[in-house]
C-alpha cells in the first residue's frame, strides 16, 4: 500500500546534512514528491515529502532517518498526507502564480503583518518568502538602508483592482513599497529599460535650474509642477517655459551640468543592467546636452531628448521638433524594442510625471519613480521608498547576485 509522508527537519546547520538524510531515503527506495529547504541564521528548516514504497519497508525507512536525525542532532517530525490531500495539492499547480514585494528601509514586523494579512484577505495563498536584500548591521542608519522581502503566492486575487488600491493606502502610511506582478517568465527575461531623466535619473528639472539662472525660476517651476501633475498638456506647458529662457547664456548650461546630481542608486542599477545584458535609454522630456553627459557617465545606449535652439551663444527660446512629449516616449519605447527584437513584455519604463504615463502603461514593468499622486495611482509599480537600485528587487535579482551592491 503506498504512504505519502511529509518530512520536517529542523536545527543547526552543518555540512553534509541533507546528502545524510537523503542518503537514508535512497537505501529505502524512496520517491521524493517535493523538497525545500532554508537556513535563517544558520538555523536549518528543511522538508520532504515523500512516497514510501509499503507500509512495512516504509516504517524501517522512518524510523533509520529518525535514528539519523538524532546523531545529527536535529529535530524530525512525520506528518501523513492522504492521497486526496496529495491530489489536491497536485490540482493545485495550474493556479496563477504572482509575486508581492516588499520595499523598505528596514523591515518590520507590523509591514510582513500587513502585507500577508491583505493577501489572504483576497484569497491568495503564501508559497514561499524571501529575504532579496543583503544582510543589514544593527547600527546601520535607517535612513540609509535599504530592505527587500518577495513574496511568492499562488491563486488568483478577489478584487485585484481593490487589492492594489488597499497596497497604496498602506504603503503610503507605514512608509513603503508594494509591488504586485504576474510571476511570469518575463519578469527575469527583460531586456530594455528606458528612463525619464528630470527628476527621475537626477534631483533636479533641468529647465527649473535654467530658469532660476535666467531670473524666472519661479514662473516656470510653476508651470513644471503643474505638467509632472497632469494638470497641464507637456507639450503646450514646455513650449511656454522655454519661451521664458529667451536670451539665456548657453555658458550657465555648463555650470548646471557640473552641479546635478544622480539619484540615489542610479550608478548601481545602470552597472547591473549593463552587467545582466541589458539595452538603456533615456526619453526625456529634458535636453539632450544633459542627456550626453548622463550617457557618458552611465554607458547608456540610446538617449532622446529636446534640443535647445541657440543663435549666437544664446537661447532663442524656440522648440524644436519633434519634441519628446507624452506620446513621443511611448512612440520610442515602441521603436526600440523593435529594434532589438524584443515584445513590450521584455521591457521596463521608469519615470515620474504625468507624461511617462504611456510609455509605462505599455512596457513590461511601468515604474512610478518618486512620482507625484496621480502617477503612482496610475503606474503599474511604484518606488518611493528606496533609491532606483529598487527596480532590481521587482527583477527578482538578489543583492548578493549582484557586483554592484
Amino acid at each position: 500500500m503506498r504512504e505519502i509522508v511529509l518530512i520536517n527537519i529542523t536545527g543547526a546547520d552543518r555540512p553534509g546534512l541533507t546528502a545524510a538524510i537523503t542518503g537514508v531515503l535512497a537505501e529505502g527506495g524512496v520517491n521524493i514528491l517535493d523538497i525545500g529547504q532554508a537556513v535563517i541564521h544558520d538555523v536549518l528548516s528543511f522538508g520532504l515529502l515523500i512516497e514510501l514504497p509499503d507500509t512495512e519497508s516504509g516504517a524501517s525507512v522512518l524510523q533509520s532517518l529518525q535514528t539519523a536525525a538524532d546523531e545529527l542532532g536535529q529535530q524530525v517530525r512525520f506528518s501523513r498526507v492522504s492521497e486526496a490531500d496529495y491530489q489536491h495539492w497536485v490540482d493545485g499547480q495550474g493556479k496563477a502564480r504572482h509575486i508581492v514585494t516588499l520595499l523598505t528601509r528596514k523591515v518590520t514586523a507590523e509591514q510582513l503583518q500587513t502585507v500577508s494579512a491583505i493577501t489572504a484577505k483576497y484569497g491568495l495563498n503564501i508559497d514561499q518568502i524571501d529575504r532579496l536584500s543583503a544582510r543589514v548591521p544593527l547600527d546601520a542608519p535607517s535612513a540609509k538602508g535599504k530592505a527587500c522581502v518577495e513574496f511568492s503566492v499562488r491563486g488568483e486575487p478577489a478584487d485585484a483592482q481593490q487589492m492594489q488600491a488597499e497596497f497604496l493606502q498602506v504603503a503610503q502610511a507605514l512608509n513603503v513599497d508594494i509591488a504586485f506582478q504576474q510571476d511570469s517568465l518575463y519578469r527575469r527575461n527583460r531586456r530594455l529599460a528606458v528612463f525619464d531623466m528630470d527628476s527621475t535619473l537626477i534631483e533636479a528639472e533641468v529647465i527649473d535650474e535654467l530658469a532660476k539662472a535666467h531670473g524666472v525660476g519661479e514662473r516656470v517651476s510653476e508651470i513644471t509642477e503643474r505638467a509632472m501633475r497632469g494638470e497641464l498638456d507637456f507639450r503646450a506647458s514646455f513650449k511656454e517655459r522655454l519661451a521664458l529662457l529667451k536670451g539665456l547664456d548657453v555658458k550657465v548650461l555648463d555650470e548646471i551640468g557640473a552641479s546635478l546630481r544622480l539619484t540615489e542608486g542610479a550608478e548601481t542599477l545602470f552597472a547591473e543592467l549593463k552587467r545582466l545584458g541589458y539595452k538603456t535609454a533615456i526619453l526625456s522630456g529634458g535636453f539632450t546636452y544633459f542627456a550626453r553627459q548622463l550617457q557618458a557617465r552611465l554607458g547608456i545606449d540610446y538617449i532622446f531628448a529636446n534640443e535647445l535652439e541657440v543663435v549666437d551663444g544664446k537661447c532663442t527660446g524656440n522648440a524644436i521638433e519633434p519634441i519628446v512629449d507624452a506620446q513621443r516616449k511611448a512612440d520610442l519605447l515602441r521603436e526600440l524594442a523593435s529594434k532589438e527584437g524584443l515584445s513590450l513584455e521584455q521591457t521596463i519604463a521608469v519615470g515620474d510625471g504625468a507624461n511617462d504615463l504611456p510609455m509605462l502603461a505599455i512596457a513590461g514593468l511601468g515604474v512610478a519613480f518618486r512620482a507625484k499622486p496621480l502617477v503612482k495611482q496610475s503606474a503599474k509599480q511604484a518606488i518611493s521608498t528606496l533609491g532606483l537600485d529598487g527596480v532590481l528587487y521587482l527583477l527578482g535579482v538578489r543583492d548578493r547576485e549582484g557586483r554592484g551592491f
